[in-house]
């Protein structure tokens, strides 16, 4: 059994919006520990967001983000010697950072020039409900869908 529940950490918000979200995708995107870098290419992301849609750039980046955070997920359990995925409700700050994962990861992979303009375009096809990170929510939901007959297994 495990010995206790480790402690939630207090995060600060982000200089320019002031908000704590901002800072926990950014210290998602940051790569060996280059935060101002993160900072630089999270801002200029949201920039290139508002110039290309004309409206405010950090609120289609939480719309993004809404639109991409899942509410359920599989988990594997053995069964009698059987492996079943069950379906199991995600806790909220789990559902923040698989979507915030989620969305630094295909943004990564895509075929932009810079890691801001490929941040851009991820978040903008978010917000529209398309792209590779709205499509593995989508994905995870059916894999829960398909596999509701084993929910009573859950642990």
């Amino acid at each position: 059994m495990r010995r206790r529940s480790s402690k939630e950490r207090v995060t600060l918000p982000d200089p320019k919006f002031n908000d704590k979200v901002v800072t926990k995708f950014v210290h998602n995107m940051m790569l060996q520990g280059k935060k101002s870098l993160a900072f630089q290419i999270f801002y200029d992301a949201i920039d290139k967001v508002s110039t290309k849609t004309g409206e405010d750039g950090l609120e289609i980046w939480r719309q993004a983000l809404a639109n991409v955070t899942p509410s359920v997920e599989v988990k594997s359990r053995r069964v009698g010697g059987a492996t079943f995925q069950i379906p199991q409700p995600i806790r909220d700050s789990r559902r923040q950072s698989m979507a915030m994962k989620w969305m630094i990861g295909y943004s990564r992979k895509r075929n932009e020039r810079s890691m801001a303009d490929k941040l851009a375009a991820e978040i903008i096809a978010a917000s529209r409900e398309e792209g590779a990170t709205y499509k593995k929510k989508e994905d995870t939901h059916r894999m829960a869908e398909a596999n509701k007959a084993f929910s009573h297994f859950r642990f």
